[in-house]
């Protein structure tokens, strides 16, 4: 990332490398999931083999999907993330679903993750028993603050919030292996019974249900293509790299599991992390996980609020939002977009629906992929002269196959998770009225 951005004020800055991109994914993705979903995952697959296999068949799916949505962001760099695309392939309707769900479940996810530092942080200061939601407020401000000083200090934030998460996780691997007896050597727990014939396709289709949202992030660089200093190639770059570098500690750390749990032990805990550390460390594992998250989320919270606000800006700048919004300060910031997100995010804390509000806009997230990758076709075919300094590999092969997969898991959500699915269909059936009224307001309704 360089270091001296240009002196110029009322633009974003092009001064973001690849190694920005890198911890934007590892922000964006890591986080507490991680640390659960291998117990979920066991239940289903309680065999070691399909245990590590859907974690290695989920890590593909996102490095498809990374080759696939690497070729848009490339192409279009534009601040705003899978809002752009969907915008310019569909049209400014489906940018608006996409824009606004993907603007507020960040908003959202935000906000989880200054709650579990609420909750986590009195553990190592009992004074702060609690005050879960003045801490959120107080670390949400914190990193709004840092980034409204500019977008090279939030850039900084993350490469290096980023670089300590995946130095603990991989502290925690490396210790799972080396300080931690075999998983023989732990008291045996009965795993439940493995799936047989074609149960074994379902419990497949119900685990990666839980792995792919535990990879959910690995686009987070494409919010930033237009302040990245060579979009055609540090976008690929960042993306594969960062898919790849959390295959990596995804597969690694449930192969760590494994060596010191029983597949037993691991599908009958709801915190499988949690209960290696108490193996390996003992009465102090319990300290060792509360750290390993409380630093995932400090990433992760910095990583929301960068993206929450590139969101916002683009929405803004093409007139989905009050061009307010669309301004940047001298550090290259969407200060007034950054701080509209800080406010949503602290607004969400005391939102007795809260979990709810979150569950119904993970229903999008799935939504957006399958707009993604539609959009790559459309663009193909309507634009074929559009400059693309980077091309998916394997196109149209692997893009049909992450968009095939993507219309799987949708059907899946909504046939696994009726009662959100239903409020998530009557939000989308609620927000062409919405946007039809904003647009007339705008003088831009189509």
């Amino acid at each position: 990332m360089a270091s001296n951005p240009p002196a110029s004020s009322g633009s974003l800055f092009r001064v973001l490398g690849v190694a920005f991109g890198l911890a934007i994914i590892i922000g964006n993705t890591i986080g507490g999931g991680i640390l659960r979903t291998p117990g979920t995952v066991a239940g289903n697959l309680p065999t070691p083999t399909l245990f590590l296999g859907v974690w290695l068949l989920g890590g593909l799916y996102a490095l498809l999907g990374a080759v696939s949505v690497a070729e848009l962001g490339a192409a279009i760099p534009r601040a705003g993330g899978q809002y752009t695309f969907a915008s310019r392939a569909i049209g400014r309707y489906a940018g608006f679903v996409v824009g606004w769900s993907d603007w507020l479940s960040t908003c959202g996810s935000a906000t989880a993750a200054g709650i579990v530092i609420g909750e986590y942080l009195p553990t190592f200061v009992p004074a702060l028993e609690g005050q879960t939601t003045p801490i959120a407020v107080a670390v949400i401000l914190l990193f709004t603050f840092i980034q409204w000083c500019g977008v090279v200090w939030g850039g900084r934030t993350q490469e290096l919030t980023s670089l300590v998460k995946a130095l603990a996780f991989i502290a925690l691997i490396v210790a799972c292996f080396a300080l931690a007896a075999p998983a023989g050597s732990v008291a045996a727990v009965e795993a439940p019974p493995a799936p047989a014939g074609f149960a074994v396709a379902a419990a497949i289709v119900i685990a990666l249900q839980g792995v792919l949202y535990t990879y959910d992030g690995w686009t987070g660089v494409i919010y930033f293509s237009e302040e990245v200093q060579d979009p055609g190639k540090d976008v690929p770059r960042s993306m594969i790299g960062g898919v790849l570098l959390v295959i990596a500690i995804y597969v690694l750390l449930n192969a760590a599991l494994l060596y010191v749990l029983p597949i037993g032990a691991i599908a009958a805990s709801k915190l499988p992390a949690g209960l290696a550390a108490e193996t390996i460390f003992g009465a102090s594992g319990d300290a060792v996980i509360r750290v390993l998250a409380i630093l995932s989320m400090l990433s992760a919270i910095n990583a929301f609020m960068m993206m929450a606000s590139r969101t916002l800006f683009g929405m803004s700048r093409d007139r989905l939002f009050h061009p307010v919004a669309s301004r940047v300060n001298r550090g290259g910031t969407p200060s007034v977009a950054l701080w509209i997100g800080a406010a949503v995010a602290i607004a969400f804390l005391f939102v007795g629906a809260f979990d709810q509000v979150v569950a119904v806009l993970a229903f999008f997230f799935v939504v957006s992929y399958t707009v993604s990758f539609t959009s790559v076709f459309i663009l193909r075919r309507r634009e074929p002269d559009l400059p693309r300094p980077y091309r998916a590999w394997g196109f149209p092969f692997t893009t049909g196959l992450v968009l095939a997969g993507s219309v799987v898991f949708l059907v899946g959500a909504v046939f696994g998770d009726p009662e959100n699915s239903k409020w998530a269909l009557g939000a989308l059936a609620a927000s062409y009225p919405v946007y039809w009224v904003t647009q007339r307001a705008g003088g831009t309704a189509d």
